[in-house]
């Protein structure tokens, strides 16, 4: 492979606005994806006082190719996790906040009534806070997604990840099918926006990507991300096209041209970048 394009990389910047999240970050002994997964934009984010909270442990059940979160058999769930989570919301002033967490299949529920109670605390410290949580698929357990339901995030993301041609070898514990349900579920069953999002750089074509976008409108789907594919490690899947600026712009078009209103596309984009500002418009 070539090496990484210029657009592709991101300076390290320490200020004191990044000093304080980490510092709220573990006060509260709390993780974030932005740390665990390597994102490329935590200091864009840090610098505006927001992050991604990594809930349920940092590591995870499954062993997708793609993905720097360890996998290994993860540790019993923190009971204080939820209200660290909302006190650090209320910290860091958030009037939009991200949930993600690690696949917990070792759990009955795939972790869902964890991710019920961070909304709920959240909600009675800062019931202003708009939240969007970023879930496994719960192995597509309506009970799970009920009790997500019940709890009402404001916007419920669960990532297709890539296409449908190269979805079993980049998450070969997943299903495509599964995925599409699960936002399915969430769409038909509440009033709550639904996201998805893939990366590109694993071997797709361009058909694979239209069809998947298709599906993903056929669904109903609100909210679209789609981002460059950097490979973590020598061990991850191998990247297999750096897609130029102008392949960027491309996809943007392809996705108006499908159906979509609210997306972010770009090299650096990633599930959680500029939650706020691509949701914003439809509250």
């Amino acid at each position: 492979m070539t090496r990484l394009p210029e657009y592709l990389k991101r300076p390290i910047i320490n200020t004191e606005k990044t000093k304080i999240v980490r510092h709220i970050l573990k006060d509260k002994c709390l993780n974030t994806v932005c740390e665990n997964a390597r994102c490329p934009n935590k200091n864009e984010c840090y610098q505006k006082n927001t992050a991604t909270f990594l809930i349920m442990g940092n590591v995870c059940t499954r062993n997708c190719k793609y993905c720097n979160i360890s996998s290994a058999r993860p540790e019993p769930l923190d009971k204080n996790e939820p209200i660290h989570i909302a006190e650090a919301v209320r910290d860091l002033g958030l009037k939009w906040t991200v949930i993600t967490s690690v696949t917990r299949d070792d759990l009955p529920d795939g972790g869902a009534e964890h991710f019920a109670q961070c909304i709920y605390e959240i909600r009675k410290l800062t019931p202003q806070t708009k939240i969007e949580i970023l879930t496994p698929d719960f192995k597509g357990k309506t009970s799970a997604l009920d009790t997500i339901i019940n709890a009402a995030p404001d916007v419920f993301n669960h990532n297709i990840e890539t296409v449908r041609t190269i979805f079993k070898t980049a998450r070969p514990q997943g299903n495509y099918d599964v995925s599409l349900d699960v936002l399915k579920y969430i769409r038909e069953h509440s009033n709550i926006k639904t996201k998805s999002g893939l990366m590109v750089g694993l071997g797709e074509s361009l058909d694979d990507i239209k069809s998947t976008l298709e599906d993903l409108r056929q669904i109903n789907c609100d909210i679209l991300t789609i981002g460059q594919y950097i490979q973590p490690s020598k061990q991850h899947l191998e990247v297999a096209k750096y897609y130029t600026l102008e392949e960027f712009e491309e996809l943007k078009q392809l996705a108006r041209d499908t159906g979509f209103k609210n997306f972010q596309i770009g090299p650096l984009v990633r599930s959680s970048y500029k939650a706020a500002e691509t949701a914003d418009n439809l509250y």
